[in-house]
C-alpha cells in the first residue's frame, strides 16, 4: 500500500483473496479431483491385470481344446486299428472253419493273437478318449474363467467411464456410481481368482 491511499496487489494476492473467499468450494473440488484421479489409476491398473488374465485364460482354453481334439483323433485311430484287428480275427475264424486239420492250429494261434492285441488296443483307445474328455473339461473351465475376467474388466471400464463423467460434471452420484462399479468389478475379478 502506498502513502497516498493507493493499493497495489502483488501477482499472488488476488489468488489468495479468492482462495480465502471460496476456499471450501475449491478444496472440495480439488479433493474430488484427487480422489477420482487416484481411483482411476488404481482401477486402470487392476483392469490391465484382469485383461491380461482374461487373455491368458482364453489362450489356455484354445490350447486345451486343441489337445482334446488331438487325443480324440488318436483315440479314433486306435478304434480303427481295433476294427482292423477284429476283421483279421473274423477272417481267421472263418479260415479255421474251412481249413484242413493240419492248418487249424495255425488259425487258432492267429485268433488268440488278434484277441490279445485287440485287448491292448481297446485299453489304449479308452485311455485316449478319457484324456480327450479331461482336456475338454479343462478347456471349458478355462473358458468359464475367461468370461469372469472379461466381465470384471468390462465393469472396471464402466467404472473408469463413470469417473470421467463425474470429473467433468462434478456430480456426486456419478462418483458414488464409479466406486460401486469399481467394487463390483473387483468382486467379479475375485470370483475369477477363486475359479467360481
Amino acid at each position: 500500500m502506498s502513502g497516498s491511499g493507493f493499493h497495489v496487489h502483488g501477482p499472488h494476492d488476488h489468488e489468495l483473496e479468492h482462495a480465502a473467499q471460496h476456499g471450501a468450494n475449491h478444496q472440495d473440488s480439488g479433493n474430488m479431483t484427487s480422489q477420482i484421479a487416484l481411483f482411476t489409476a488404481m482401477i486402470a491398473t487392476v483392469g490391465a491385470l484382469f485383461g491380461y488374465m482374461g487373455g491368458a485364460t482364453q489362450a489356455n482354453a484354445g490350447l486345451y481344446k486343441n489337445n482334446a481334439a488331438i487325443k480324440k483323433t488318436e483315440a479314433a485311430n486306435q478304434w480303427s486299428y481295433f476294427q482292423a484287428k477284429s476283421t483279421k480275427q473274423n477272417l481267421n475264424e472263418l479260415a479255421l472253419d474251412l481249413a484242413p486239420e493240419g492248418k487249424k492250429e495255425f488259425y487258432e494261434a492267429e485268433i488268440k493273437r488278434y484277441k490279445e492285441e485287440k485287448t491292448e488296443i481297446k485299453a489304449k483307445a479308452e485311455q485316449l478318449e478319457a484324456l480327450s474328455v479331461d482336456w475338454d473339461q479343462k478347456s471349458d473351465a478355462e473358458m468359464h474363467q475367461h468370461h469372469r475376467w472379461a466381465q470384471a474388466t468390462t465393469v472396471l471400464q464402466v467404472s473408469i467411464a463413470l469417473a470421467a463423467i463425474a470429473l467433468l460434471t462434478r456430480r456426486k452420484w456419478l462418483k458414488i456410481g464409479m466406486f460401486v462399479a469399481g467394487a463390483i468389478g473387483v468382486t467379479v475379478g475375485a470370483l475369477a481368482i477363486a475359479h467360481l
